[in-house]
């Protein structure tokens, strides 16, 4: 599975960006999909994801960031509004085989197998 994030760029605080994923796979509709961020000198975290059973926010970005997944279109789309400079990050989108009920797995590691080459927001102050 192929996966190319778009949409990036540079936004003032309190403006939206939409970022977009492109996926390769066969049958994408059988795949979750999540959106991940890293910020320099920060680990890489979660922000969000959707597979057939649910859609998942990071608290940070709950009610600001909506998903939403073409699965005819194989994309699936970071709505994000009301940016904040604490959201400038490289933004990832991933996939896995949608093979558990939750984003985050019974782990709740939130583990993907494919990822995409990442896409830079930057929200200035």
């Amino acid at each position: 599975v192929q996966l190319q994030a778009s949409g990036g760029g540079l936004v003032q605080a309190g403006g939206s960006l939409r970022l977009s994923c492109a996926a390769s796979a066969r049958t994408f509709s059988n795949y979750a999909v999540g959106w991940f961020r890293q910020a320099p000198g920060k680990e890489r975290e979660f922000v969000g994801g959707i597979n057939n059973y649910a859609t998942e926010y990071t608290d940070s970005v709950k009610g600001r960031f909506t998903i939403s997944r073409d699965n005819r279109a194989k994309m699936v789309h970071l709505q994000m509004n009301n940016l904040k400079p604490e959201d400038t990050a490289i933004y990832y989108c991933a996939a896995r085989w949608d093979r558990y009920t939750t984003i985050g797995g019974p782990n709740g590691d939130y583990q993907f197998d494919y990822w995409g080459q990442g896409t830079q927001v930057t929200v200035s102050s």
